[in-house]
């Protein structure tokens, strides 16, 4: 397994990644660096039941790639990271964020860690007794960090519908909300209150139910989300849902959602396009998480969600008219531009990282 991991790091320009073992609490894990050419590393803290090693581990490539490109395409001056960390049953949860703190400490500024699945308010806590490198709960962060996602994605959205329709026209609309956590809840209250008829699918009995309640809207069974025509469909779970087999079964116009990695290949967005339907690229839309949080590091303040609408709607426009002046799938073209402009800045003169506790940048 070292030989391909080496491999991959040297083909994917990746800076670092380090295997991480605590003795004391039973922490297991990686953190991926992928690249810090333009100031610190961002990514967000998973902890997950992987299956095994080489899992969690691509999964973190994965993931701590996706991260750059988010920052590329969204303007931050950063980079991405991603730590992961197994969840045995008898995994000291406490002790082991505390570990991962100590580690994020040690790096100096390098690496800023956030929430991501497993990891809320309560584990970033943790995490913050042992770092400032870290998004920290209360009045001191960032704020809410899933509300800031949610806008970038209902901003891509927007976009698509006025690129196909020329009009958002929402009280017309019928949304599929695959999977309704943080996010994806966010997002369908959103569309509810604009007159959307949403459609969520969710794996999590408790939730489906609390989301109904709250909510109003209707839920189908897992699976069944693929067949049913709609306007857009919208993954907010984990990624890699769209594949040859679910492709072929796919009745939504548009496909835009929060979740990392939503194509299990890049070939699969070219599938997509030929068979008409807009993909609107997850590292370009689902940004607004990360955008909050990085410039809250960097600038010392919470980006407006007014601000990450326009931002991430600017964005998804440029891609959308990029992919028809090329007549290519707005996957390639989302893909080419981030390598383009990581590209343009691993090339430009070497910066000193900025440092939220010493930063004097102000916003652009």
């Amino acid at each position: 397994m070292a030989v391909h991991v080496l491999d991959a790091m040297a083909r994917e320009g990746f800076e670092e990644v380090i295997a991480l073992y605590d003795r004391g609490s039973g922490a297991r894990g990686f953190l991926g660096i992928h690249d810090t050419s333009a100031g610190p590393a961002f990514g967000g803290l998973r902890r997950f039941p992987y299956r095994d090693e080489r899992s969690a581990l691509l999964d973190c490539l994965r993931l701590s790639k996706a991260m750059t490109y988010k920052c590329a395409m969204a303007g931050i001056p950063g980079g991405g990271a991603k730590l992961v960390l197994f969840d045995p049953s008898d995994l000291d949860r406490r002790a082991a964020y505390g570990y991962l703190g100590r580690c994020i400490e040690r790096l100096g500024g390098r690496v800023y860690a956030g929430p991501d699945i497993g990891t809320g308010w309560r584990e970033l806590g943790w995490v913050s007794e042992e770092t400032d490198y870290v998004t920290k709960p209360g009045p001191n962060g960032p704020g809410d960090l899933a509300e800031a996602t949610a806008a970038g994605v209902f901003a891509g959205i927007a976009a698509a519908l006025v690129h196909l329709d020329g009009e958002e026209n929402w009280s017309k609309r019928t949304v599929v909300v695959q999977g309704v956590g943080n996010v994806g809840r966010v997002l369908a209250r959103r569309l509810v209150e604009l007159g959307v008829r949403v459609v969520g699918v969710e794996l999590d009995a408790e939730r489906a139910k609390r989301a109904q309640k709250e909510l109003g809207i209707e839920f189908i069974e897992s699976g069944a989300e693929l067949e049913l025509a709609c306007d857009v469909f919208s993954p907010c779970a984990l990624g890699g849902s769209l594949h040859d087999l679910s492709i072929q079964r796919l009745a939504a116009r548009v496909v835009c959602g929060a979740a990392n990695n939503v194509l299990a290949r890049l070939v699969h967005g070219v599938a997509l396009h030929d068979r008409g339907i807009l993909y609107v690229p997850d590292f370009v839309v689902n940004a607004g998480g990360v955008l909050r949080g990085a410039e809250f590091h960097l600038l010392g303040r919470p980006t407006p969600l007014d601000e990450i609408e326009r931002r991430i709607g600017d964005c998804a426009r440029t891609v959308f008219e990029m992919a028809r002046e090329e007549d290519d799938a707005p996957s390639r073209v989302a893909w080419r531009e981030a390598q383009r402009r990581i590209a343009a800045r691993r090339e430009a003169p070497a910066a000193p990282a900025p440092d939220a506790r010493t930063s004097t940048l102000s916003p652009a």
